[in-house]
């Protein structure tokens, strides 16, 4: 009887484990899975960097946005959810980024979020600076091949011609934020 009850319960964790994947975390409010970011962080060469899609949609507040309101200066698009504790932890880097950078032009890119209630009680907590698309399905990440569109959080530096110059998927310091878009501007 103990042999059995062992090998079943055997089966059973191994065929939980066969229905995940590694670094996969359930949004809470949504059920859908997503690929914590890896912490890496991609400098694309100039002679390698192509053009960005244009993203354009609403504001969590319904209001238009879109990336070519910005043409000509350095855009960062952050890609966060509010019930995302690594996003979380980096709202605060980003609004010191913002900060030390008024030139540069962050904005995010809200998703996952079903309504957008929580997202701009996120917004309120954490003081950003900055517009955030709501995009609760992802589809304004899908022309982006660079990066995919379930790591989250992942940030996207896009130079002053509207290229793809730099991308980091994870959360990221405002330190690192501000070097990779001198790193960016240095290259141009």
């Amino acid at each position: 009887m103990i042999r059995w009850r062992t090998t079943f319960l055997v089966v059973v964790v191994l065929l939980l484990a066969a229905c995940s994947t590694p670094g996969d975390v359930a949004s809470p409010e949504d059920g859908i899975g997503f690929v914590a970011g890896d912490g890496s962080v991609v400098v694309v060469p100039v002679e390698e960097r192509v053009l960005a899609p244009e993203l354009v949609g609403t504001t969590l507040d319904g209001e238009p946005l879109s990336t070519t309101d910005y043409s000509g200066q350095v855009i960062v698009l952050n890609v966060w959810g509010s019930w995302c504790a690594p996003c979380r932890a980096e709202a605060p880097e980003l609004v010191e980024a913002a900060e030390e950078m008024p030139e540069v032009q962050l904005i995010g890119v809200n998703t996952r979020d079903l309504n957008p209630a929580p997202a701009q009680a996120f917004v309120r907590a954490f003081e950003l600076p900055y517009p955030s698309f709501y995009d609760p399905d992802g589809s304004l990440l899908l022309g982006f091949g660079q990066v995919p569109p379930n790591a989250i959080p992942s940030t996207i530096v896009l130079d002053e011609s509207g290229r793809v110059a730099a991308r980091m998927l994870g959360e990221i310091s405002a330190t690192t934020l501000v070097g990779v878009i001198e790193d960016v501007r240095a290259a141009e």
